[in-house]
């Protein structure tokens, strides 16, 4: 309602301007400050949308700066997604700089968690991973990323230039949902050399193997429409050479999967033990330092209480059980099916 009250104003606004163009100086001032305040709340006002269309750049104390994957412009945001600034990469930049300096913010430092969604979704589903991620004292990044709009090494590329944004942090762990693990995987092999600020990576549910659903649907046109050049890709590594050949994290990382913990997992239509969207099989990617199974689906790992608790004890400890068990898989393991 209160935008539908701006948008309404702007126009009676608009309006009085072009009638009162031979008006006397002081009124015509009058207006045009008054037009020019209106501008302002409008470029402030929250963002309706459109996540798809967007890729982080940069990230400092919660401000972002996204570019549209279409138009190739750029907006900055708070962490409240409202707009601050829009138009080229200088101009928001510059933009930031001065909110820097009129809030007092200080240079980010410590440790940092980027958190990077699976394919469809968005930072937003993080957020209750996010709260516990804010509470250990780490600097969270969520990060955004056009997902169904680009391939998975294009979107690496935006990964790249938020992590050089990270000037003054520390340290940086990953934690990754789904396509957002292949997405890491993909940044690491466009790497000469990683980033050696990197620690540690909690994979939730990421089909490091590729995923059977995308096998059976991948000629279906809907498929191709809602998932992009992205779902192509998500294929199993015997039809995918692009999978088969990302690298392996030379840094710890640890593999959440979800399944029963039976032959048959949620899904009939997946080989074995699955979470309902990737197979058990899948998850497993040789070199993990520590593997443990949860019966959760898919969609609901990054709000599950138990998996957060295994994702902030491995970030803490590289190990997902209060006990010193671990359950690392082998570098000579190769793929079964069930």
């Amino acid at each position: 309602m209160q935008n539908n009250l701006s948008f309404w104003w702007g126009i009676v606004l608009v309006v009085s301007f072009s009638a009162n163009c031979g008006a006397d100086e002081p009124e015509k001032s009058n207006l045009q400050e008054k037009y020019k305040e209106f501008q302002k709340k409008v470029l402030q006002m929250k963002t309706m949308g459109g996540r798809q269309f967007w890729g982080d750049v940069q990230f400092f104390q919660g401000w972002k700066i996204q570019q549209n994957v279409i138009s190739k412009h750029y907006r900055l945001l708070n962490s409240a997604d409202q707009r601050h600034a829009s138009g080229t990469l200088e101009e928001c930049q510059k933009r930031l700089e001065e909110i820097k300096k009129a809030e007092h913010l200080k240079p980010m430092q410590g440790k940092a968690v980027i958190l990077i969604h699976g394919i469809i979704r968005s930072s937003k589903s993080f957020d209750k991973l996010k709260a516990a991620c804010q509470k250990t004292g780490r600097m969270v990044v969520p990060f955004d990323y056009p997902s169904t709009q680009l391939t998975i090494p294009e979107n690496a590329k935006y990964l790249e230039q938020v992590i050089h944004s990270l000037e003054g942090i520390k340290e940086i762990d990953f934690v990754v949902h789904s396509m957002g693990g292949l997405v890491v995987r993909s940044w690491l092999d466009q790497q000469s050399v990683v980033d050696t600020r990197v620690k540690r990576m909690v994979m939730l549910g990421v089909p490091n193997r590729g995923a059977d659903m995308a096998d059976r649907f991948r000629s279906n046109l809907l498929f191709k429409v809602i998932f992009g050049p992205a779902g192509q890709q998500l294929v199993t590594e015997e039809n995918n050479d692009f999978i088969a050949d990302l690298p392996t994290p030379p840094f710890s990382f640890g593999i959440i999967a979800g399944g029963r913990n039976t032959l048959k997992g949620y899904n009939p239509l997946i080989r074995g033990d699955n979470d309902g969207t990737v197979g058990v099989h899948s998850t497993r990617l040789p070199g993990a330092a520590d593997y443990i199974l949860l019966p959760v689906l898919h969609s609901f790992m990054m709000n599950d209480s138990e998996a957060i608790a295994h994702t902030l004890r491995f970030l803490e400890t590289g190990r997902f059980r209060e006990s010193d068990e671990v359950q690392p898989i082998p570098v000579a393991e190769t793929a079964t099916n069930p």
